[in-house]
């Protein structure tokens, strides 16, 4: 393969009970190379896999590595629904929430610790292990990021919370994420990392827009005291923007170069 190219892949999840799929970014000259870093990214809420395509992640992703700012990856976009990320329910189900969002609950951490991540070192040329497997992902995606890596730093070295909705108040409308007692603690990236040794060899990146409508600025600042004070490799910046595709989009190279160096 000498272009690089994006694959679909489409599988059954044990774990969900049902069809998903994921886009994976191969580099140019796949073939002819040694296993390869991925980056793990995650869309938001109201996304899918498709992040790949909204944000320009392979078109960048060819650009840099040609130009030599950054290390040839590959790059997985799973579908991973309004979840969060959460083992929320033994049984995979969509309720909705007082603004009829549809939230999905089922035990979508092990879908993507247990099933996306064998299915892509099975699949693939990876380097299998952590210091090959990077997470990253955009607002309801970030949060999912930083609690995988917080919950499983075996596995990780680097993880990017980009605009990630790391909540700093628990309002009613998201009650249906967190149905069980422990949930919100358990998962939340804040209560993890003050309550919780975090590696000091796990970097991690955060960002917000200065017009970020949730405020997600503050749980970043919060969140990257609580890293540093436990000597974890943290950085936090506040780029211009809102809370929106745009801004991941304009930023993305950034987070390229945090991830591909």
């Amino acid at each position: 393969m000498n272009k690089s190219k994006v694959e679909k892949v489409n599988f059954y999840s044990p774990a969900l009970g049902k069809e998903m799929s994921m886009l994976v970014y191969l580099p140019e000259g796949y073939d002819n190379l040694a296993p390869l870093p991925v980056l793990y990214f995650l869309h938001g809420r109201s996304g899918n896999e498709n992040i790949m395509y909204d944000v320009e992640i392979n078109s960048k992703a060819d650009k840099m590595i040609k130009d030599g700012e950054i290390n040839p990856l590959i790059i997985v976009c799973p579908r991973i629904e309004n979840s969060r990320g959460l083992n929320s329910s033994l049984i995979c189900k969509e309720v909705s929430d007082s603004n009829n969002i549809g939230i999905n609950l089922g035990m979508y951490e092990d879908y993507f610790i247990k099933e996306i991540i064998p299915l892509t070192d099975k699949t693939y040329n990876t380097i299998k292990d952590r210091k090959g497997r990077y997470i990253g992902g955009a607002s309801g995606g970030g949060y999912t990021a930083l609690h995988n890596s917080f919950r499983h730093q075996d596995m990780f070295s680097k993880v990017g919370g980009h605009m990630p909705a790391v909540e700093l108040t628990l309002e009613d409308d998201d009650k249906p994420f967190f149905s069980g007692i422990d949930v919100w603690e358990k998962y939340d990236p804040i209560y993890i990392a003050k309550n919780n040794n975090i590696a000091s060899d796990i970097s991690v990146y955060l960002d917000a827009g200065d017009k970020d409508e949730g405020k997600f600025y503050e749980g970043c600042e919060i969140l990257h005291k609580l890293l540093i004070k436990k000597g974890a490799s943290s950085q936090n910046h506040i780029f211009p923007g809102h809370h929106s595709v745009e801004y991941i989009k304009s930023n993305f190279e950034k987070y390229l170069k945090f991830y591909g160096c």
